[in-house]
């Protein structure tokens, strides 16, 4: 089917939340192919799923293995690959049980929950601080947490219980506390909302605040997580822990997939049938999530995360005083990169499109780059080049 058909068809069959200007018909690695075969270098990696990559051959013979053999069943019975998925990921996050979802929002919807049931059974609290420029998906919990305005626009009312904070701001997180809260809820990057990190100090202070106060601490790890920051969770480079921590995304490199864990002195919290769901932690789903975890271990992803985002961020900062009146800032952590810039941030992204390199946007006026975390330095170097070229047209108008 050509594009022009395909477009159309989109048009008249799919309701318009997005507008997809492309028809991709193969992907291979950090590379994708479009429907008149031009290659593209894919720096946005399905907003930070797909980061081994578009069809890691352990990935993909893992699925096709597992859909040839037990696809579904319900979580009315059991699959091999449940416990043993969550097995590994608690044992490179922190001791407790996972339930496992199909999606980031469906994570964080089910860590909120176990707050909230958590909070019932100690003294009937029930709210949670959240941050401005957060995003926590787009269901109505999730969306209510979400700190930024424009994605709660016409959805109201807001669901009740959450209060936002500037990011970073101690006194103004401790202000906002109240005898009803039970929780604060934090992205240890924020996303979304630019590519923001939180500092090392100021998570370790929300870990105290949440002791002394007798409070859950709810990290968000669904873009941030599964090594993308060089570290399986952004959390651990503060040397914290969090009490319930959500993940989507990468943990299934394309397949539908997600959870949370809930921390082991949190156990019965959710008892027998206070939460569900039908497909969450199916036997293909966490056979793909498997063969993500042997790939992250396997392969030496963490390290290449390390190697190559030295090399990303010493040539941004080059970049950026080269263009001091277009970038005025690069931040971020390991391969989750935001460029801060003075133009419009769409305008670049469909520049850099044009010369085939995909990035993305995030916030108001900062570009995000989240390549695969198995990238190699060549091709590192040649979105950079790329990039850089965008950057020089654009620092002429």
């Amino acid at each position: 089917m050509s594009a022009a058909l395909t477009k159309q068809d989109f048009a008249d069959y799919i309701v318009p939340t997005y507008k997809p200007a492309i028809l991709m018909k193969r992907g291979m690695g950090c590379r994708l192919w479009d429907d008149a075969g031009q290659e593209y270098l894919d720096f946005a990696a399905g907003i930070s799923v797909c980061n081994l990559g578009h069809c890691h051959p352990g990935v993909t013979a893992a699925i096709a293995r597992q859909a040839a053999t037990l696809v579904h069943t319900s979580n009315v019975f059991m699959n091999e690959n449940a416990p043993e998925l969550a097995k590994q990921i608690v044992r490179h996050s922190f001791d407790g049980k996972v339930f496992f979802s199909n999606s980031g929002a469906e994570a964080n919807e089910g860590m909120i929950k176990a707050a909230r049931r958590w909070g019932w059974a100690h003294g009937g609290r029930h709210d949670i601080i959240c941050l401005h420029d957060s995003f926590h998906g787009r269901t109505l919990a999730a969306l209510a947490a979400t700190g930024r305005a424009k994605y709660r626009e016409g959805f109201g009312p807001d669901m009740a219980g959450f209060t936002h904070v500037p990011a970073n701001d101690l006194a103004a997180l401790e202000a906002a506390i109240t005898e009803k809260t039970v929780a604060i809820m934090c992205e240890s990057i924020l996303g979304e909302g630019g590519v923001l990190p939180l500092t090392d100090e100021y998570l370790r202070a929300l870990r105290k605040l949440c002791d002394d106060r007798n409070l859950l601490l709810l990290a968000d790890e669904v873009q941030a997580g599964m090594g993308r920051t060089g570290k399986w969770w952004g959390w651990q480079h503060s040397g914290i822990t969090p009490d319930i921590m959500s993940f989507a995304k990468g943990i299934g490199n394309g397949f539908p997939l997600g959870g949370f864990v809930l921390g082991r002195h949190l156990d019965g919290t959710l008892p027998y049938l206070s939460h569900g769901t039908t497909y969450g932690g199916n036997a293909l789903a966490t056979a793909a999530g498997l063969a993500v975890m042997s790939a992250m271990e396997n392969e030496g992803v963490i390290d290449n995360v390390h190697r190559v985002s030295a090399r990303i961020f010493e040539r941004l900062n080059g970049l950026r005083e080269r263009f001091p009146n277009l970038i005025t800032e690069v931040r971020g952590r390991g391969l989750m990169i935001g460029i801060e810039i003075t133009k419009t941030p769409a305008d670049l992204v469909a520049a850099a499109r044009a010369k085939h390199l995909l990035i993305l946007a995030a916030g108001d006026k900062a570009l995000r780059l989240l390549p695969p975390l198995n990238i190699s330095l060549a091709d590192a170097d040649k979105a950079i080049d790329v990039l850089e070229g965008v950057l020089t047209e654009a620092a002429k108008n």
